[in-house]
């Protein structure tokens, strides 16, 4: 093998090597990107959402759920457990965070839908996630969320029977790696509202 075609194998190699360590790098946030503008496995569509006035006769019942890494110092809820809206109804809602330490903490905060089926038709026009937040010690904020239910929930079979989705976050330090959130309780209690009618 000639030393120009050696040269030029390493350079491919090179190259290859080079790009697979830039995918590996971008690659979770691509896919929350690409989550973000698909509804993927329950993620509220946040990507180029475009908001019809229409609405429906239909109405769900969104319920609001907070979680918080152990690792992050803060105290974070909801301003109000649920909302009952018709399809296609933009709403706003808030969140309060609380900064407990005697430092200043940045935290952010991940988000998904449960049902995950309904995750493409929850879209999100304005909300705090995936934005690092720095509260002073002792600080209280309110983080607004603006959303809505896609009337097409109601025409999809597949989502037809949804009448409860929750919407829940968790916030934790951004130097350190989130675990998914458990949302164990937000399903169990979403199961049983549609069990219960």
């Amino acid at each position: 093998m000639s030393s120009r075609r050696r040269n030029l194998n390493a350079l491919v190699l090179s190259g290859v090597a080079a790009a697979m360590l830039g995918v590996s790098f971008w690659s979770p946030t691509l896919y929350r990107l690409f989550c973000q503008g698909t509804g993927y496995e329950g993620t509220p569509k946040t990507e180029n959402v475009v908001h019809s006035t229409q609405t429906s006769a239909a109405q769900v019942t969104v319920r609001f759920d907070a979680n918080v890494n152990s690792a992050l110092p803060w105290r974070f809820q909801p301003a109000q457990r649920e909302v009952h809206l018709r399809l296609g109804e933009e709403t706003l809602i808030h969140y309060t965070a609380a900064n407990l330490s005697d430092q200043p903490i940045t935290g952010t905060a991940t988000f998904n839908v449960v049902p995950d089926k309904a995750g493409v038709y929850f879209s999100k026009l304005e909300c705090f996630c995936f934005t690092e937040q720095t509260l002073a010690p002792g600080q209280e904020v309110s983080m607004p969320v603006v959303f809505y239910v896609d009337p097409g929930l109601a025409e999809d079979p597949t989502t037809r029977d949804v009448s409860t989705i929750t919407l829940s976050y968790t916030f934790y330090r951004p130097d350190i790696e989130p675990k998914q959130p458990d949302n164990t309780a937000a399903i169990a209690g979403t199961r049983a509202v549609q069990a219960g009618g």
